[in-house]
């Protein structure tokens, strides 16, 4: 979603980093250039003001002028800026006695539904029992899609058509307290628009059952109606967090950096994805290294953890670094960063030259690349996968048939492989050094 973004940040610092001294021109020269990158963006006009309003009274003062390399100095303050225009994280209300009762609000077509099982999900996972109440019996087949991805995630699903959504709320609330669940969670109704019925239901169902968390389910999606939408229900219900979906598509983003500022309202969690798993708890800090073209080393880390069996990954790493990895691990490792989620999200998260290397080839070449490679070693059989070096021509000639490629693409994933071979060795002969530069 912040590619746009990034890539016009990252040109802008560069070309600040040829600089040596800054003088207050240089400085409002670089900070239009950054004004011009974050309206195009989609960032709300007043966020932009403040924002850069700030950012200019730390750059021209001593902070920079006095600091032995002003230009990285003010990269650090403006990513300090947009961290406070981002806001504090903050957790979801889990005190009190249980069960707890989070009710999802928001827009038809928002993605309420999903963000249900997907926050189910994710707090099953951290030991919660868990029940989903079907909320929405307006909404053709939305009580069958809920129960579906309640079975998906293993998280039982109340639903009884016959009773209006306050009065189910107040069931499952008895029915969580009688069946020891610890959190509830109300997929509520939609609607195309705003309307004062969807809102007296809404306040209906608070009257019923305590509600320790109001989240607004927002598309990212719909840019600057985004932050229309949360002071709508805002002003009408007690909002109390924000739960940002489709962050992982091809929007400008700038709702995501404008609506904390704008509303108040803290985002609490970014669905990056259409899986069930695909729900990321809201870290201002690591957004901004996104937004800014840092990477997010903690996120990687993080799906990499979900993705790889520990014990094969550190068997496959020792085999890597010793220069002993054969085709058949390679292949396993590239079936398991498939699992890591869309590669065009795990490039985004590579930090430094490595990112900006491997931001320079398009998601969809990196896609292609990784499938025509799978494609090839799958083709071979498991003696070939273990010793390349039995595949003369007759052999590489029928892997290329049965992959659907071409003999010099089997030649080059040959070629690459066994440059990663000779590298991983090299790195180990030389502990490691000169890695750094590949993340500076």
């Amino acid at each position: 979603m912040f590619e746009n973004l990034s890539q016009r940040l990252n040109q802008i610092f560069q070309d600040l980093r040829r600089r040596g001294k800054l003088s207050p021109d240089d400085v409002d020269a670089v900070l239009r250039e950054v004004r011009l990158a974050l309206l195009e963006a989609d960032v709300h006009y007043s966020v932009v003001k403040t924002l850069l309003v700030r950012i200019r009274e730390r750059a021209v003062g001593h902070e920079v002028s006095r600091a032995l390399n002003p230009a990285q100095q003010v990269i650090k303050i403006v990513h300090e800026e947009l961290l406070t225009t981002l806001g504090e994280p903050e957790r979801l209300n889990l005190n009190g006695p249980k069960p707890h009762v989070l009710m999802l609000v928001g827009l038809q077509g928002s993605g309420k539904t999903t963000a249900a099982a997907k926050l189910a999900r994710l707090l099953r996972s951290q030991g919660e029992r868990v029940l989903l109440v079907a909320g929405d019996p307006y909404r053709p087949a939305a009580v069958q899609q809920l129960q579906t991805l309640g079975e998906r995630v293993g998280v039982e699903v109340l639903a009884d058509v016959t009773l209006k959504p306050p009065q189910l709320a107040k069931k499952a609330f008895s029915q969580g307290e009688k069946g020891g669940y610890s959190v509830i969670i109300i997929d509520t109704a939609g609607r195309s628009q705003l309307d004062e019925a969807l809102m007296a239901e809404l306040r209906a169902i608070r009257e019923h059952v305590p509600v320790n968390e109001t989240l607004l389910v927002v598309d990212a999606m719909i840019g600057q109606e985004a932050l229309h939408v949360a002071e709508g229900f805002r002003d009408t219900v007690s909002l109390t967090g924000l739960i940002l979906t489709k962050m992982d598509g091809d929007a400008r983003g700038g709702a995501a950096i404008s609506i904390r500022s704008v509303t108040g309202v803290p985002i609490k969690f970014l669905g990056v994805g259409e899986g069930v798993e695909a729900l990321e708890v809201y870290d201002p800090s690591r957004l901004a290294s996104r937004v800014l073209g840092m990477g997010d080393v903690i996120g990687l880390i993080e799906r990499a953890e979900a993705a790889f069996d520990e014990q094969s990954a550190r068997d496959q790493a020792g085999k890597m670094m010793s220069g002993q990895m054969t085709l058949e691990d390679f292949i396993q490792q590239l079936r398991q960063i498939r699992k890591m989620g869309p590669i065009s999200q795990i490039l985004e998260m590579l930090p430094g030259q490595m990112g900006q290397a491997a931001r320079a080839i398009s998601p969809e070449e990196a896609e292609r690349s990784l499938k025509m490679t799978e494609a090839i070693i799958s083709s071979m059989t498991l003696q070939e996968r273990r010793n390349p070096d039995i595949l003369n021509a007759s052999r590489r000639r029928r892997i290329a048939r049965g992959s659907g490629t071409e003999v010099q693409e089997v030649n080059r994933m040959l070629k690459q492989f066994r440059e990663m071979q000779r590298m991983m060795k090299t790195l180990q002969k030389t502990g490691g050094r000169g890695m750094p530069r590949l993340f500076g």
